[in-house]
């Protein structure tokens, strides 16, 4: 009888580590199908930012806790360029969270995606680092949108991070000042198979990108090839 039941805990206990292994997949998978339909639409995030950028963050479907009240919930993943300073090609994404603030606007109970531009070393390392409250430990502004609106602005060259929202087919920039941003190292090793922490992932040397990953990471290669940035032009 206790054999029996040692066995039937561990069944289920190797269950549950597959189907969050497998939810963490899925969600790194949905955040390359997110990226990719926002970069085919006219109104999209402006080709001359995304190729400043040193890192681009997807939470696909963030989720309202309670109607017209702040406290919002998301999971995704985070993509830096590799190399010195961020100057390289896209690298592995590491799994990241969004949690708290009322986004700028009431959801009304309506699954949202959001997608966060990262434009310098000063904020990608203090994302890297630790939990950062936006607005506070990390400037966060919403982001300019279309193919042709400049980079030049005044968002662009304050904000350490510019975010973009997409809900009910309508695509925006948003405010997040007043969340938090923080590694999720749990569903990075339901991801990756082992223990690994996102600064692992970002500024290691080669980690293979999972399979669950490839969409994401070919998307941003094919669209932003290179860092533009004057940092990393001098290089």
């Amino acid at each position: 009888m206790i054999r029996k039941l040692t066995l039937g805990v561990c069944i289920l206990f190797v269950a549950f580590g597959l189907y969050a292994a497998n939810k963490e997949q899925k969600r790194l998978e949905n955040s390359g199908v997110v990226m990719e339909e926002i970069m085919n639409t006219p109104e999209n995030i402006p080709q001359e930012l995304l190729e400043k950028a040193e890192c681009v963050i997807v939470f696909p479907s963030v989720l309202k806790a309670a109607f017209g009240v702040g406290g919002s919930y998301g999971r995704g993943a985070m993509v830096c360029r590799t190399g010195t300073g961020f100057g390289g090609p896209w690298g592995a994404p590491a799994m990241y969270a969004l949690e708290g603030g009322s986004f700028g606007f009431q959801l009304g109970g309506q699954a949202t995606d959001l997608v966060l531009l990262v434009m310098n070393d000063r904020g990608a390392q203090s994302i890297l680092s630790s939990k950062v409250k936006l607005g506070a430990d990390a400037s966060a502004s919403a982001g300019p949108k279309g193919r042709d609106a400049s980079a030049d602005t005044d968002a662009y060259l304050r904000a350490e991070i510019l975010s973009y929202s997409r809900s009910r087919g309508l695509f925006a920039g948003i405010s997040l000042e007043g969340s938090t941003l923080r590694p999720d190292d749990e569903a990075n090793e339901r991801v990756y198979g082992r223990k690994i922490t996102s600064r692992d992932i970002v500024l290691g040397k080669n980690i293979a990108v999972p399979a669950s990953g490839v969409r994401l990471v070919r998307i941003l290669q094919k669209d932003s090839p290179r860092n533009t940035s004057a940092k990393a032009s001098n290089r």
